[in-house]
Order: C-alpha cells, then structure tokens, then sequence
C-alpha cells in the first residue's frame, strides 16, 4: 500500500507499546479530518530498562520502517523514553519529516503547585536522563520534586491493563501515589506515555487536592501547529481504517487487536520483524 493508493498521507504515532494510544486519541478529536497510524514495538519493548544507544537505534528502525511502508507527513514519538534519548538523532536522520515529541508535563506542574512540590512518575530511563533533569532546572527551579522510576507499572498497563479490574488497578498505581503523597507533592506528572491508561487511578488515590498532569493536549496541539506551518492539515477525512502494527514475528496477541479497537483503530498485523 502507498502512498497513493492510501491517498492522504497519515499521520504516524511511534512508541515502545501501547502507551502513546492516548495521545492518538486526542489528536483524532482534534484533527478529525487526518488518517492515522500507529507502530508499538513489541519486539523492542521495554524501552525504559535500555541503554540510551539500543533505545535510539530501536527509535530510528522504527520510524525508517513507518517511512517505508507509509510516508507519512508528521510522525509524533509517543514515548517520553524515546523522546528523551533519540529526538535530536531521530530528526537529524530525518530531514524534511515533521517530528513531535512527548515531554513530560513538569512545567504545567510546576506552576499550578501551591505547595511548591511535585512528583514525576516514568519509565527507569527517563527518571535518571539528563533530559528530565534539564526540565526540572528550567521549569521547576523553585520547586522541591520528587523523581520515581517505575518499571513494573510500565509493564503492568502494557501486558495486564486491559483485563485489570478496578482493585487491580489501584493496586498498580498506589506504591507510586503513596510515595508522592510522602513527598507532599500537590501534582503528580505522569511522565511514560503509559501511566495515562491510569491516570483515573492516579487521581482517585491522590485525593482532590493533588492534581494529575500529562501531555497529551500539548502534544496535540503543537501538532496540529507544525501541520499547518509545514505538510497542512487534511481537508477531509480519507477513506480507509485508521491501522495499529507492531513489530516482531510472532502472531499478534488478542490484547493488541482489543486495545486497538478501544481506540478505533483496526490491527494490521506485524509492520517489520
């Protein structure tokens, strides 16, 4: 299928699994009249336990394969882990293509804390990057904030959230909120693409007066912003499915087809192995 024949050029979304999802979600209400497109690599996956150089190469084998197989005009890493470790590389290799990144949401945090304490919550990786703590010194300097990897939440949305029940799931979400209740934050960002399937969770256990930030209007917006400097927005929407791939050899696992679905997307099998 190419370009052409598919008629618009998509959009494309990229993460490590099924953790950018959300963020596709609210680009579609934004930017209805757009074809969409989504790669989790499940044979790379999980990214927030790697080193920064298997990280990058993951990243760059990912979008090289979407501009193969797609063209896509923009694509959008949706994964903070990428986004911190490869997005200088990633545009570099990739001149001419609109590339967005996801950034966790300190900023917004910051200046909405009354009591000048924050938490982040993300991947391993991201929570010892020195992209993190960039942010946190260019917009949080006068904030205490609180810093927590967690790998096994990560793990848990992308193999047991889909059949999680609501005790499952408070479970999950609870060691990161008690530990940023300790810590007196006020608002918690979630800072892996992932963590936003339990951003209910994350509210409900953190009480009314701590507010739960992400980055997903953001990322959307800016977005839609670069499309309209640059390739322009679709005047209407295309015919065709929005699709999901992954990559690896192995058949495709139900839970990828019934999430996608969830997020009106249809399975389109394995992108690349």
């Amino acid at each position: 299928m190419d370009a052409t024949e598919r008629g618009l050029r998509p959009l494309a979304f990229f993460d490590s699994g099924i953790g950018g999802l959300p963020y596709l979600e609210v680009a579609k209400r934004l930017m209805p009249g757009e074809r969409y497109l989504y790669l989790a690599d499940r044979a790379g996956f999980p990214y927030g336990a790697k080193p920064p150089a298997e990280i990058a190469r993951l990243t760059l084998r990912g979008v090289a394969e979407l501009r193969r197989a797609f063209d896509p005009k923009a694509v959008v890493v949706a994964c903070n882990t990428a986004s911190a470790v490869a997005l200088a590389e990633l545009r570099a290799a990739n001149p001419g293509l609109p590339i967005v990144g996801t950034v966790p949401a300190v900023k917004p945090a910051a200046a909405s804390s009354r009591a000048k304490r924050i938490g982040v919550v993300a991947t391993a990786r991201t929570a010892a990057d020195p992209y993190l703590a960039d942010l946190i010194r260019r917009w949080a300097a006068d904030c205490a904030v609180t810093v927590r990897g967690d790998q096994e939440l990560v793990a848990f949305v992308e193999g047991r959230w889909l059949a999680a029940g609501r005790e499952e799931r408070l479970a999950a979400v609870r060691p990161a909120v008690e530990a940023m209740l300790a810590a007196g934050a006020d608002a918690i960002v979630l800072g892996c693409t992932h963590f936003l399937y339990l951003a209910a969770e994350f509210a409900e256990l953190a009480g009314p007066g701590v507010r739960v930030v992400d980055s997903r209007d953001g990322v959307a917006a800016q977005l839609r912003r670069v499309l309209a400097a640059g390739p322009g927005l679709a005047p209407e929407r295309p015919a065709g499915p929005d699709l999901l791939f992954v990559s690896g050899a192995a058949p495709l696992e139900p839970r990828y087809a019934a999430t996608a679905a969830r997020f009106g997307l249809e399975s389109g099998g394995s992108l690349y192995a």
